[in-house]
């Protein structure tokens, strides 16, 4: 299968502040170690969730997927075509085909703008409709995240946080898109809100054919909604998998121990231990060989020194005792 969206060896760092004494002394620049050589593909029409603690990298690597950040080595190509590579008029059209749906849709949206101004303008910008089908195609754009139409009319502090939510989705799909990457969407939400939420993205792309990135930390919802999991790790992609699947038989030690977590793998259930043991290392100072081995319980001495590649079968997973 052709992916739509193919990621490659990506990987960014963002140096570190430098204190005077550091500099005094001469001490080396340190670097945030947040995407490293991830590689995975996204096939048109399904939902990939990708999952992690947080500072585990996953929204560096939505924003170097959009050029918010530019990576440091690595492709991206999207439908063939190579996405770091491009500029002016080019880019702006894969800025209208894959949009970013944010965490806090109260920041991203401008305080200022009724939300009818909000989404006419990305109409306008990218001459979606003619100008005076605009008002319509607004009217439209609330329907579909199911909000009323007099919702154009208010400003983004007079809606609730999941109204906004709503807002946001509605401007991202202002300019129709093929993909929607949603970062930790529901993340700022209560649990109610963030069903309705979550039931709106699988709505919206069994209606209009989408294609979604799912990024958040908890795996109930990632068990709910996505066709295939990838599991992220101090900037690495660990384990990658068809959901039920990963879910039923979780290969790397890591997985198993945050579904060991998730209340709704056995229900009435929770184990009484912690996820994972001890604490994430600093991505200043990554661990040599596999970064997860500090907090593995099956780690030996080559797992100290070794950074384990993703295998294959039965599907990818970056773990020396998985794969034998």
């Amino acid at each position: 299968m052709t992916a739509m969206l193919s990621i490659t060896g990506i990987t960014k760092r963002f140096p570190a502040r430098r204190g005077l004494l550091d500099m005094i002394r001469g001490r080396p620049q340190l670097a945030v170690h947040a995407v490293e050589q991830v590689s995975l593909d996204v096939h048109k029409g399904e939902t990939l969730g990708i999952v992690g603690e947080s500072g585990c990298g996953k929204s560096t690597l939505a924003r170097c997927v959009v050029r918010l950040h530019d990576p440091d080595a690595g492709a991206i190509t999207f439908d063939g075509t190579d996405v770091l590579s491009l500029k002016g008029p080019a880019r702006r059209s894969f800025n209208r085909r894959v949009q970013m749906v944010f965490q806090d849709p109260y920041g991203s949206l401008n305080p200022r703008m009724t939300v009818g101004d909000t989404l006419a303008e990305a109409l306008h910008v990218h001459a979606i409709v003619p100008k005076p089908a605009i008002p319509a195609r607004v009217r439209e754009l609330l329907d579909l995240v199911h909000l009323p139409a007099d919702a154009a009319l208010r400003h983004p502090h007079e809606f609730s946080g999941g109204q906004r939510q709503r807002i946001g989705i509605a401007r991202a799909l202002a300019v129709e898109p093929q993909l929607i990457i949603a970062d930790e969407p529901v993340s700022a939400l209560d649990v109610s809100v963030q069903a309705a939420i979550v039931n709106l993205f699988m709505e919206l792309q069994d209606r209009l054919g989408l294609t979604l990135v799912f990024i958040t930390h908890d795996l109930r919802l990632v068990r709910h909604m996505t066709h295939r999991v990838a599991v992220m790790y101090l900037g690495r992609i660990v384990e990658i998998g068809p959901t039920a699947e990963l879910f039923a038989t979780p290969r790397h030690p890591y997985t198993q121990a945050l579904i060991r977590a998730v209340p709704m793998v056995k229900p009435g259930r929770r184990g009484s231990e912690a996820a994972v043991i001890g604490e994430l290392p600093s991505p200043l100072n990554p661990p040599p060989g596999c970064a997860f081995h500090p907090r593995c319980r099956i780690a030996d001495v080559a797992c100290r020194e070794t950074i384990p590649p993703l295998h294959p079968a039965p599907w990818p997973v970056a773990c020396l005792k998985a794969n034998g």
